[in-house]
């Protein structure tokens, strides 16, 4: 009975023991971190996490009673000695080790943590190189570079700069930053044009003989990307070299902004050869939290026990510390720390090496676990790793230095760009991704202008672009050479330059023909030679198909175009108005107004002299009309009498003569232009016909056909001139010539603005463009194509499509508002006018001869004693006038009557006497 008693309690106190082992937390838990105590970042971050350990053991919620040590090694920027630190940080049975600072070196000690499964947490080590997948238990508590790189990136874009001399030191962190950084502007379409390398432990010499050889380069827009800096060594060498003047543009990663965050207020005066440097900076939020340890660490300087200040690393160490102490807070209480030694080391008897001192941590796996799912919000923001394991990002600073004052013109965050508002205020609105949305405040720039710098300038030894132009033999109008001066002009050229005036950058071209200037050359050879380099880029009326877009990049077409079928035409439906067709309506109008000119004056001559011109008004009226528009028969029933009459009527006679000869034959060739037509309806019947069709010299329009439409190159015969054109269109297929024309539009429309016959037949039947053709990755195509969708936004495409083909109206405007043999009063004016001119004399010499015939006629009419009338002015005009239009109403038989009866009695009384 005892023994059955005694079983079961033995196995309860068993199992209470065990538990009681199984969940006792240790006294003390060891963490390491390796950094350079006497640099820039190190010396922030050892202030901040020797008070972060103080914070975390003074916390009773974190870590139960645990304590959490840390030991710090110094390995002053060594590779080698950041190794062996490493090892003997090992050997106190660290479960964790923060930092390096130093991205070569956390290359190295990541091995070391891999095969030991002790997790490295690095607050300093951007190198984006270090991934996940060679390093699993690296953890990254800053942002990497690549972050960094994309916002540098979009801040070059963001000026329109396409190339820029980054200066960079030497190691991992160098070089992989600013490759990162090449890579994020391809994407933009700009470059790195020159890297310029560091040695790690530079001086001011290698500074000096660097600076002096980027100075005949082109691109004035430089990346500075080097290690926290005390003595801003490299601008205060580009201050003595005149580099930080107006014409230069400095851009430094956020190194500049620890390094400045580090001085003291005694050392601000630095900031003076800063002028004008845009610089980035790690964004962190402000919050209580971090506001209260600004203080704090404000205290500390007071006392002296801090020389520095507080920079953006240090914030990542102290909340790197915490998030070290959280994990180890959950990890101790699912687990024991246990260490044990490694299989996989070798055998170290025969060697002095105590490799079997190395144990691997045994919840290295399970710490990392924990590790990754941190998340709580620290000085620097919310701690939280992605899945690269990286500290989520939360953006970058915009900083401008001017005046020795640090101000931060804007945020940028990844994908959303650069804005004046901070990140956080971001976060959960609809935020637009636009680049057209995105704001900086105003920079003020190396020489204190707010100018947007060039950032580019003709480089000492840079040879010129060599821009092939084609020879055109025929229209000339769309580019050619001037007059075998070497020289080229035209259309495609005026736009060029144009464009070329609003690239932000200089470009140095020359011109170089392509072609012997006897016939076009051909379109696709100057493509392929920009394609090998013959040339840098071609301008002209070079077509954007889709076999040359294979090997060279084409600017956004200044023009639209697609190929199109020209034919003979039937201008003219049947119509039961076609007579009207011969005159445009100006003519039809001033001819009418003619008529009616001749009928009134005709009238006035006559009515005195011609009884065929007297009677009721009624008789008159229609006399008169009629008389005149029976001119155009020459039927005329009634004749002219007076000499005035007979000499308008000669030049009437001859105006209408011209007149009706003119509308005769063009209302014949109306007539027969209607019974034209063309058995053409579209390229189908191109196609699946074998009439022979006509191509431009050096168009791709051979290629098209013969390849994508499969029209047998027999049936394409080759034409050079827009008489050509004409020529082979009217002899037709079966007279040596073509039944079709096909051509690309812009050529197609100046050829027919002087063309009745012919007209485009359907639709056009591809789409594309004419644009100027380039190297492959040029930026300059980028450059040119925002030029050029500037030049069609205010106008300026089509000023010059005015100006080259416009001078007579455009080809279209003319074609549309001028009906085929229409004729225009343009071609009559010189006869209406001479014709008016001798109406309107006549007219004035028999109004003088009314008004002296009516003056005589009173003379006579009045007595020398005769009372004077007391009626008023006006009452005396209005009968004068009448008494006048009375007068000339009268026949002239019958005035001269009244002068006759006026003086018979003059002579009468002088014989009585």
């Amino acid at each position: 009975m005892r023994y059955l008693v005694f079983v079961p309690l033995s196995v309860f106190m068993l199992v209470v023991f065990g538990g009681i082992v199984c969940c006792q937390r240790p006294a003390v838990v060891n963490i390491g971190a390796i950094f350079t105590f006497n640099s820039v970042i190190g010396g922030a971050a050892k202030v901040a996490m020797e008070a972060a350990v103080s914070d975390v053991n003074a916390d009773p919620m974190i870590l139960n009673g645990t304590e959490l040590k840390l030991f710090m090694r110094d390995v002053k920027c060594n590779v080698f000695m950041g190794s062996i630190e490493a090892f003997q940080l090992i050997e106190k049975e660290v479960v964790a080790i923060i930092g390096p600072q130093s991205s070569s070196i956390a290359h190295m000690i990541s091995e070391v943590a891999n095969g030991l499964k002790v997790p490295l947490v690095s607050f300093a080590a951007t190198d984006p190189t270090l991934s996940v997948l060679q390093f699993p238990y690296f953890i990254r508590s800053t942002q990497s570079d690549a972050q960094q790189m994309a916002a540098m990136a979009d801040l070059i874009d963001f000026y329109g700069w396409k190339e820029v001399i980054a200066i960079y030191v030497d190691d991992d962190y160098g070089r992989n930053g600013i490759s990162t950084l090449s890579n994020m502007l391809e994407k933009n379409m700009a470059k790195v044009s020159y890297k310029l390398p560091l040695p790690v432990q530079f001086n001011q010499h290698d500074i000096t003989v660097l600076l002096n050889n980027s100075k005949p380069l082109g691109p004035r827009v430089y990346v500075v990307h080097v290690s926290p800096d005390p003595g801003l060594r490299i601008f205060t060498t580009a201050q003595k070299l005149q580099m930080m003047t107006n014409n230069y543009v400095w851009l430094a990663t956020d190194w500049l902004s620890a390094t400045l965050e580090s001085f003291s207020k005694m050392n601000q005066t630095s900031l003076r050869i800063l002028q004008g440097v845009v610089g980035l900076r790690q964004h962190t939020p402000d919050s209580i939290p971090k506001k209260v340890f600004l203080s704090r660490w404000s205290g500390m300087q007071q006392k002296g026990l801090v020389s520095a200040g507080l920079n953006t690393y240090g914030l990542y160490a102290y909340d790197t510390v915490w998030a070290v102490a959280r994990s180890i807070d959950k990890f101790i209480n699912e687990h024991n720390i246990t260490f044990s030694a490694s299989h996989e080391l070798p055998d170290s008897k025969a060697t002095r090496v105590q490799l079997e001192q190395l144990k691997v941590f045994d919840g290295g796996t399970f710490l990392l676990r924990k590790l990754l799912q941190t998340n709580f919000t620290g000085l620097s923001g919310q701690v939280q790793f992605n899945q690269d394991r990286n500290i989520v990002s939360h953006g970058y600073d915009v900083i401008n230095i001017d005046k020795m004052e640090i101000h931060r013109v804007g945020y940028w965050f990844d994908g959303s760009g650069f804005s004046v508002l901070p990140p956080e205020t971001l976060k959960g609105k609809n935020v637009s991704h636009s680049q057209l949305d995105w704001k900086l405040q105003n920079i003020t720039w190396p020489g204190g202008k707010t100018e947007t710098p060039r950032g580019w300038v003709i480089a000492d030894n840079a040879r010129p672009l060599r821009i092939g132009v084609p020879r055109r033999a025929s229209f000339v109008g769309f580019v050619t050479e001037e007059h075998d001066s070497h020289k080229v002009q035209g259309y495609c050229i005026d736009i060029f330059r144009e464009a070329l005036k609003l690239v932000p950058y200089d470009v140095p071209y020359k011109f170089e023909l392509f072609g012997d200037g006897l016939s076009n050359p051909s379109y696709d050879g100057l493509v392929e030679m920009v394609a090998n380099d013959v040339f840098d880029a071609a301008v002209g009326d070079i077509a954007i198909v889709t076999n040359r877009t294979k090997i060279v990049d084409f600017s956004q077409p200044y023009i639209s175009t697609g190929l199109v079928i020209v034919a003979p035409i039937n201008n003219h439906k049947a119509s039961a108005w076609v007579f009207l067709k011969p005159f445009t309506v100006e003519m039809w109008c001033v001819t009418a107004a003619s008529f009616v000119m001749i009928a009134v004056v005709i009238w006035i001559l006559e009515h005195r002299v011609n009884d065929d011109f007297r009677g009721p008004p009624r008789r008159q009226i229609a006399t008169m009309f009629l008389f005149s528009f029976s001119t155009l028969f020459k039927t005329n029933q009634e004749a002219t009498v007076s000499s005035l009459g007979r000499f308008v009527m000669v030049v009437w006679l001859f105006l209408l003569m011209v007149i009706t000869s003119s509308y005769t034959a063009s209302l014949s060739s109306i007539l027969t232009v209607q019974q034209l037509s063309t058995s053409v309806k579209g390229i189908e019947s191109l196609i699946t016909n074998d009439w022979p069709i006509g191509y431009q010299v050096g168009s791709f329009a051979y290629s098209y056909l013969s390849d994508s439409l499969r029209i047998q190159k027999s049936r394409l015969i080759s034409l050079g001139s827009p008489e050509d054109y004409e020529r082979a269109l009217r002899q037709g297929p079966r007279n040596g010539g073509v039944a079709a024309i096909v051509d690309e539009l812009p050529y197609v429309q100046l050829f027919l603005s002087n063309q009745t016959d012919f007209g485009i037949i359907g639709q056009p039947f591809t789409r594309s463009g004419w644009g100027f053709a380039f190297q492959r990755d040029s930026p300059l195509a980028v450059g040119m194509s925002t030029a050029i969708l500037k030049l069609s936004e205010n106008g300026m495409l089509q000023k010059l499509h005015e100006k080259w083909f416009c001078k007579e109206g455009c080809p279209e405007e003319r074609r549309q508002h001028s009906e085929p043999h229409q004729l225009r009063l343009i071609s009559f004016w010189g006869l209406y006018l001479l014709c008016g001119t001798i109406t309107f004399t006549a007219f004035l010499v028999f109004l003088l001869r009314m008004v002296c015939q009516y003056v005589r006629y009173k003379q006579q009419q009045m007595h020398p004693h005769s009372p004077s009338s007391s009626s008023s002015f006006s009452t005396r005009y209005s009968k004068a006038v009448f008494n006048f239009f009375d007068f000339i109403d009268e026949k002239e038989e019958a005035i001269k009557k009244m002068f006759t009866q006026c003086d018979y009695p003059q002579v009468h009384g002088s014989s009585g006497r």
